[in-house]
């Protein structure tokens, strides 16, 4: 089954960039970044800035802007059967237009991936047709949110995560929207 993604949840003054691969049945079904229950993404968000799972979904997309944190996947569409990234087709992958992306978002600074599969499509896929300068941009690879990839505790992933919000530019008291 094709799945197509979703556009950039972003602002011009957004500070890094969360890539994801491409949405899950679950998140094609109520048109939503994450929306799997068992994903840890909106908790960790929830400790981070406050975007937890408990806000509605549009409160959590404005607290992450303002937040100056942007959200995308890597495919813009793939062929894949299930929700497991392991299943995306690779010969059915179309990336999303990044070098048009960074030109909009000139600040982006740090490109994090929400897991190994992310960065790897990212890596193989897009650095290849992006201008040197964009090449060079400083990446980290952040454990998977997905409860696929259970072997490791919440804790821990927490802790790596909290790379997205000393980049962001936002100390840890002033990152709550209001």
């Amino acid at each position: 089954m094709e799945s197509r993604g979703f556009p950039p949840v972003a602002t011009r003054d957004a500070r890094v960039l969360i890539l994801g691969t491409l949405p899950g049945p679950e998140s094609l079904r109520q048109q939503q970044y994450y929306a799997l229950p068992r994903n840890a993404f909106w908790r960790i968000m929830g400790d981070l800035f406050g975007a937890g799972p408990g806000e509605s979904y549009p409160r959590r997309l404005k607290i992450l802007k303002q937040n100056r944190v942007a959200l995308w996947d890597v495919c813009a569409a793939a062929y894949r059967e299930g929700a497991l990234d392991a299943a995306i087709r690779g010969e059915s992958v179309v990336t999303n237009d990044f070098a048009a992306f960074f030109r909009s978002h000139p600040r982006i600074q740090l490109v994090c991936f929400n897991g190994q599969t992310a960065a790897e499509l990212y890596r193989t896929r897009v650095l290849p047709g992006l201008p040197e300068s964009l090449q060079r941009m400083r990446r980290e690879i952040l454990p998977s949110t997905s409860p696929a990839h259970a072997a490791m505790s919440y804790e821990r992933k927490l802790e790596q995560w909290k790379v997205v919000r000393r980049e962001s530019g936002r100390s840890a008291g002033a990152t709550r929207a209001s």
